[in-house]
């Protein structure tokens, strides 16, 4: 994916202060700025470039958070020869405007150059933590897990963006308090065990018929399990609808 937008749509906010700074900083200011694009200008399209690619990323992953980006400092003795064309920006990489990212600024006049910039860009969203040290097996309720804002490009592993999403759920590994929880950390709990004795219904419309079976499979709610009807013997794949229950359509 290679994200890039005209210079004009998004730096003519940003550039001319940068440009103002640059003529009240120093003496011979004015000159530099006619003569060469300096490290200053470079950092400024760079800004103007994430602020609206980050905005437009929101927005179009309907993403809800808020973010900070920081672009890093160049070399201050940088001098590129000055562009007689609208500078163009793009984004070298990553696919996503998050995390460290490098932004390629390119002159594409008569003195073509190209500068690649790199930067931070975090983004905060509220994640699943949980309040408190859980041990493996745990069975997580509602007084176990709060939403806490995090730096999700920071969270490699992935998280869990609603509190639905973990609770009722089986912790396969001990956690400690205010970790991040993430998909790798759960696992449906266990409704039916292997060997339990179970109800198979048996649907088709409004009718349903019961029959008792055996579970040769454990499994959480809404998974399919194997299942041995001992009437007729055979062997099945049932949805797990609820303790001891599970359903076939007819």
């Amino acid at each position: 994916m290679n994200m890039k937008t005209p210079f004009s749509r998004r730096l003519t906010r940003l550039l001319p202060s940068y440009l103002a700074a640059l003529c009240l900083l120093a003496p011979g200011g004015r000159l530099l700025a006619d003569t060469f694009t300096l490290p200053e200008q470079l950092i400024g399209v760079t800004q103007g470039f994430l602020e609206f690619t980050v905005e437009d990323y929101l927005a179009s992953s309907q993403t809800e958070g808020r973010y900070e980006i920081q672009v890093n400092n160049l070399d201050p003795r940088l001098r590129m020869p000055l562009c007689d064309r609208q500078l163009d920006a793009s984004l070298e990489s990553p696919a996503q405007p998050i995390g460290r990212v490098t932004i390629r600024v390119r002159c594409e006049g008569s003195s073509p150059w190209t500068v690649f910039v790199p930067a931070q860009v975090r983004l905060f969203r509220n994640v699943v933590t949980v309040v408190r040290p859980l041990k493996r097996e745990s069975i997580i309720s509602e007084q176990d897990v709060n939403l806490r804002e995090r730096d999700v490009g920071l969270l490699n592993q992935g998280f869990l963006s609603s509190l639905d999403q973990a609770i009722g759920l089986k912790v396969i590994r001990p956690t400690v308090m205010d970790q991040v929880l993430t998909p790798q950390h759960l696992e449906q709990a266990e409704v039916i065990r292997k060997g339990d004795q179970v109800v198979i219904t048996a649907r088709s419309g409004t009718l349903s018929v019961r029959m008792p079976g055996e579970a040769l499979s454990k499994g959480g709610q809404s998974e399919q399990i194997r299942v041995r009807n001992l009437n007729s013997k055979r062997v099945i794949k049932a949805r797990v609808t609820g303790p001891g229950q599970v359903e076939v359509a007819m």
